[in-house]
């Protein structure tokens, strides 16, 4: 494992921008208002040829007002206990309130190395403003700007020499990452969870809880994973709210980077014209897919609502009837090793490499049994065909008129090669170019 090192502080002080900052990418959302991250966020930070993961975390009310913010302390104190070395966040503009008092204190009985910052302090003539913070009993405190870069050097000199030593390891690579994608509250957190066996993500009832893709690294049997927690997918009318719209934004660019898609349904409703929608992305997109059907547990025992579910499926997602299905609980943790299993066995079609006498043969064998239709008086010759790609397994095909091809020979295609080279539970792609 490389070192960790998490920002901790009240809320809307610049946790996240100083995040993406020293990751020198975008990953955590920001917003003027507070509140925005809740989950525990992570990213391999490498500065000055040293790497270590930073874990950006929610903020931190020293009075919770309310469920949720009394989880989000709780994942706070988690990120507390995992870290090596805490930056603690204050606010240059508002000066120390009581809040600060109690983080001081409460970094302090963790007994691990921590550094102070104070944020928002745009230049040398507003260092002044940093200096009311050794009131709170500090020996050292740190000018900063995650906005604008001032004061970084510096400040990320001593972070490096706080680092502990000989932890210095590469991350690994070849992980299978796996985003979990939904409408709000169909329990993707909730599965997560389970998956992992840890309370890792913020779970309440209220829609929305989740707002960045969080990324979860986990090993199961010896086989690395990279769960994608994503925010729930709405549709565009009843979006309001700018970081909600982000949140989506988001969610999506995680069918971008994922392998497989686990496509999160609430079975007590039923498949809703949404769940049709967010099937599409992932369809188009070509990972792999997996159907996980959730809350089982309010569905057994229910005949008349297992009927309606099943004709819901067999009518709305007809169009993606090869993808295995699995009906769990995130509950009660029903048929989660059978998800795993599913999972295992889309990755393993999904790497799916076929050698080229094989592809020509398959070829030659379904033309044979089914020869491309007359268009226009003139019928579509196919001379060879390689496999171009994995991930999802592409074929081009090389013929003499590629603008002839009708789609209805192209999806016969592609269901054949998807029977002859056993790819019977993933997206298949076929492409055809002119010799």
């Amino acid at each position: 494992m490389l070192p960790i090192v998490a920002i901790v502080g009240r809320p809307n002080v610049g946790k996240s921008t100083l995040f993406n900052r020293l990751t020198k990418k975008r990953n955590a959302l920001v917003d003027d208002i507070p509140g925005v991250t809740r989950d525990r966020l992570y990213a391999t930070v490498r500065w000055n040829d040293t790497n270590f993961v930073l874990v950006d975390t929610g903020g931190f009310d020293t009075a919770p007002a309310d469920k949720l913010t009394g989880v989000i302390r709780q994942q706070v104190q988690i990120a507390l206990e995992e870290a090596d070395v805490i930056i603690l966040l204050f606010d240059g503009k508002s000066g120390p309130v009581l809040g600060d008092q109690e983080l001081v204190a409460l970094v302090r009985r963790s007994e691990k190395k921590v550094l102070y910052a104070v944020n928002k302090i745009d230049g040398p003539k507003q260092e002044s403003f940093s200096l009311e913070f050794y009131a709170l009993g500090i020996d050292m405190v740190f000018p900063i700007s995650s906005a604008h870069g001032y004061g970084i050097g510096s400040f990320m000199e001593q972070l490096l020499l706080d680092l502990p030593a000989g932890m210095d390891r590469p991350e690994e690579e070849g992980r299978m990452r796996i985003a979990v994608i939904g409408r709000p509250n169909v329990g993707k957190s909730s599965l997560i969870n389970r998956m992992i066996g840890s309370n890792r993500l913020v779970v309440s009832e209220m829609p929305g809880t989740t707002r960045d893709s969080v990324d979860i690294l986990f090993e199961r049997e010896g086989r690395p994973y990279q769960f994608i927690d994503t925010a729930g997918i709405r549709r565009k009318a009843r979006v309001k709210e700018r970081v909600e719209k982000f949140s989506i934004i988001k969610a999506l660019k995680a069918l971008n980077r994922c392998h497989i898609s686990v496509i999160l349904f609430d079975a007590s409703a039923g498949v809703y014209e949404q769940d049709m929608r967010i099937c599409g992305y992932a369809f188009e997109r070509g990972c792999g897919m997996v159907k996980a059907f959730n809350k089982w547990d309010l569905v057994q025992g229910k005949p008349t609502l297992r009927k309606s579910l099943e004709d819901s499926i067999d009518r709305q997602l007809g169009f993606i009837s090869f993808v295995p299905t699995v009906y769990i609980s995130a509950l009660t943790g029903e048929r989660i090793n059978t998800l795993y299993t599913l999972i295992d066995a889309v990755w393993e079609q999904y790497n799916t490499h076929v050698p080229t006498p094989i592809v020509n043969k398959a070829l030659n064998h379904v033309v044979e049994k089914n020869p491309p239709p007359l268009v226009s008086g003139k019928r579509l010759k196919l001379f060879y065909a390689t496999q171009v790609s994995s991930q999802p397994p592409t074929f081009a095909i090389f013929v003499n008129r590629p603008d002839i091809v009708r789609p209805s020979f192209k999806r016969y295609l592609i269901n054949q090669f998807r029977e002859q080279f056993n790819l019977n539970s993933i997206t298949v792609k076929v492409l055809f170019k002119e010799r």
